[in-house]
């Protein structure tokens, strides 16, 4: 049996190259996207083309037990899920704070925040009985700095960071590793950017900025700064008291 890779928000960017690199890498990859049946069997079928196994499933995690019910069926129908990566975005578009409605600000922290949290909640406790697991979340620029009509995306994503960092205090030393990975820029993704710019602007970026230029996801994307902590070094806060 093949370990078990799980991507939850597969759409044509990220979680489509994500998905493809694991199933290359000798896992069976399950994903998962809210809309378009066409483009998640058109992913499942380049992956069995390729030699790897998939399987797709249409989930909208808004819902209620949505999650819940997909892990589980994942490791009761394929396989216990060994690498979990949580890449659902929750980007409203660019709006002033009169433009932000409450649902719309609520919806952007139910899939920022709220939806990693039950992910969290069902599929972690199973790791730590197994005693290894990997949950990787994506995450923005948002997250660590917000900026003026982002106000639902960067609280979402800021709560996401955080949430990370609580899971990793609790489960890192239980042999699970929690990592936060900021994508700081533009991912060239038609059903991401290139809805919110528009097709004719999103070309016109490739064009000006992509490909031999490296203005999106190439050098441009090397990192300056990296945490890497021993999961036994917390902070001070997670830490025993020390007697004063």
């Amino acid at each position: 049996m093949k370990p078990v890779c799980l991507v939850v928000g597969a759409g044509a960017g990220i979680g489509a190259h994500v998905a493809r690199k694991f199933a290359s890498s000798g896992y069976h990859t399950c994903f998962t996207r809210r809309t378009n049946q066409a483009g998640l069997d058109q992913l499942v079928d380049q992956i069995k083309r390729s030699g790897g196994e998939a399987t797709g499933f249409l989930s909208n995690i808004a819902e209620e037990n949505s999650i819940e019910k997909l892990v589980l069926e994942i490791e009761e129908s394929i396989g216990p899920i060994e690498v979990v990566v949580y890449n659902i975005g929750a980007q409203i578009g660019d709006r002033s704070l009169k433009e932000t409605s409450a649902k719309m600000f609520e919806l952007g922290w139910r899939l920022g925040t709220f939806g990693l949290f039950r992910l969290a909640s069902i599929l972690l406790p199973l790791m730590e009985k197994r005693g290894s697991g990997n949950l990787l979340v994506t995450s923005a620029t948002a997250s660590m700095r917000g900026n003026a009509g982002q106000h639902s995306h960067a609280s979402a994503m800021a709560g996401r960071r955080m949430l990370c960092q609580t899971l990793n205090a609790e489960y890192g030393a239980k042999g699970i590793h929690i990592c936060h990975m900021v994508i700081d820029g533009i991912v060239d993704a038609p059903d991401t950017v290139g809805l919110m710019l528009g097709p004719e602007k999103f070309e016109a970026l490739r064009q000006e900025r992509g490909m031999d230029k490296d203005g999106r996801q190439h050098r441009s994307a090397w990192t300056h700064e990296l945490d890497i902590r021993p999961f036994s070094e917390l902070p001070w806060w997670n830490s025993e008291k020390l007697s004063l």
